[in-house]
């Protein structure tokens, strides 16, 4: 499948035909109408001195179609069996604090999690809650027909690429495997307004496969790198002497997504990251033979070469056979099935392996991961045996650098429905993503109208943090 924001021809008609998930442009000298209104030129951000950064790296797992956080960190047990459910608790390395009995191995390290169990927001769909998931920033309407466009806001790693880029040569922001969507594409996946210098580096090849590697990463047969170099030069000669063309935002991202092009295929570690045959039969098994746990095994690959900012999802859809968290209980499928022989053991062996990779690795406390889905699920079973979208209280974790381990916060009612104590808005986690990443979450950038807006309108979780 093509990357909807790159079209082959347009890389084509650039010279490249191997640098298919490269965020290029078409013809330098033709700017499409809808690109150019949808960009910002840099100069239209504002920088505020950046505090220090506590940790190097973000590693997001971001689990489409919400998770129920009845049946993983925020169980009722206590509750009519109606809103507990049939999973049973077991005993954490929290004194007290139990979770599902399905996670045993994530059970062991959640003196080391900092979990999150009073996020809240307003937004029932897939696509609109899916959006303010990856963007920190509410849509304009609750609809599941919310479709991408410039006017909506950029991903959390397109924001880290433009205000704290990685070092010359590595992409800031990488995404895998899949374009998630329900009917149609969810947006936030890209940098939007930001332009497409600050895309993700994203790729739809899958992990587990025995033949997994990007030749897009290799230069052509025919391509030399003093040739490359010399399209380099060639273009920079052509923006010199277009005036419209320096003046316009489309040429710079333009020459920032070559000069990055150019530097990713010279990136020696950085394709290395690539090549999971490289490590031990051991290590790939303990994350899982499957994409997602194999998609965790790459993403501390790229962490240790310098990407700052790594999306991987769980799955292209929001639910169905090998799909994501959408545990309605439709077409006759209950849930309970789904979450034990599927979603629950493949997160419990692959994230648990992440954790525990990071820390024997040293690079625990300058990481930070995040496992959060675009809402939770409802309190009471439906009629179906499962559990419909519930945005109003819900559950997430963070763990790594920077933050409290071991440390439960805020809570929610008997029922699980709403927030009893500090409640959270997805626009808190945006801003301590961002003020651990040395990044002001007051920093201001201009939409494609010019208004100006800080990149996260919410408050750092303080209490959180060490």
């Amino acid at each position: 499948m093509v990357n909807p924001f790159l079209t082959r021809r347009q890389l084509l008609r650039v010279g490249f035909s191997g640098l298919g998930t490269l965020p290029l442009l078409a013809n330098p000298l033709v700017i499409p109408e809808k690109v150019q209104a949808g960009s910002l030129n840099s100069s239209q951000t504002q920088n505020k001195k950046p505090g220090k950064a506590r940790i190097k790296r973000v590693i997001y797992l971001h689990q489409f179609g919400g998770p129920s956080q009845f049946e993983t960190f925020d169980m009722k047990p206590n509750a009519p069996a109606v809103i507990r459910g049939t999973f049973k608790p077991i005993s954490t390395s929290i004194p007290g604090y139990p979770i599902c009995e399905a996670l045993p191995r994530i059970a062991k390290l959640v003196d080391k999690l900092t979990i999150l169990r009073s996020i809240e927001h307003r937004m029932t769909n897939h696509n609109s809650a899916g959006y303010y998931s990856l963007t920190g920033f509410a849509p304009p309407t609750d609809d599941q027909r919310l479709r991408d466009s410039p006017d909506l806001f950029p991903a959390f790693g397109s924001i880290v690429d433009r205000f704290a880029p990685a070092q010359k040569g590595i992409p800031t922001f990488v995404s895998y495997p899949h374009i998630i969507a329900d009917g149609s594409i969810t947006p936030g996946q890209h940098a939007s307004f930001l332009g497409k210098a600050h895309d993700p580096f994203f790729f739809q090849q899958d992990p587990n496969k025995s033949d997994f590697a990007l030749p897009e990463l290799q230069l052509p047969d025919n391509l030399s790198l003093n040739r490359l170099q010399s399209r380099e030069e060639m273009l920079k000669m052509i923006d010199n002497q277009s005036e419209s063309l320096q003046r316009s935002m489309i040429g710079r991202g333009l020459d920032q997504s070559f000069e990055k092009a150019v530097q990713m295929l010279t990136a020696t570690e950085f394709k290395k990251a690539f090549d999971l045959s490289a490590e031990p039969e051991s290590v790939r098994s303990r994350y899982g033979k499957t994409t997602y746990g194999q998609g965790c095994l790459l993403a501390r690959r790229l962490a240790e070469v310098g990407a700052k900012f790594i999306t991987v999802y769980f799955s292209r859809s929001i639910g169905g056979d090998l799909g994501g968290w959408d545990t309605h209980g439709f077409d006759s499928k209950p849930m309970d099935p789904i979450l034990k022989n599927y979603l629950l053991p493949i997160t419990d062996l692959s994230v648990s392996a992440l954790l525990e990779d990071l820390m024997q690795r040293g690079m625990f406390d300058d990481t930070l991961v995040l496992w959060m889905g675009e809402f939770g699920r409802s309190p009471r079973i439906n009629k179906l045996a499962g559990r419909d979208h519930w945005p109003r209280c819900f559950t997430a974790f963070m763990a790594g650098g920077g933050l409290k381990q071991g440390f439960v916060y805020g809570s929610s009612d008997r029922q699980g429905a709403f927030p009893d104590s500090n409640p959270i808005k997805i626009e808190d986690i945006s801003a301590t993503i961002y003020h651990l990443l040395g990044i002001d979450p007051q920093t201001e950038f201009q939409d494609k109208l010019g208004r100006p807006f800080p990149i996260s309108k919410g408050n750092v979780i303080q209490d959180i943090l060490v």
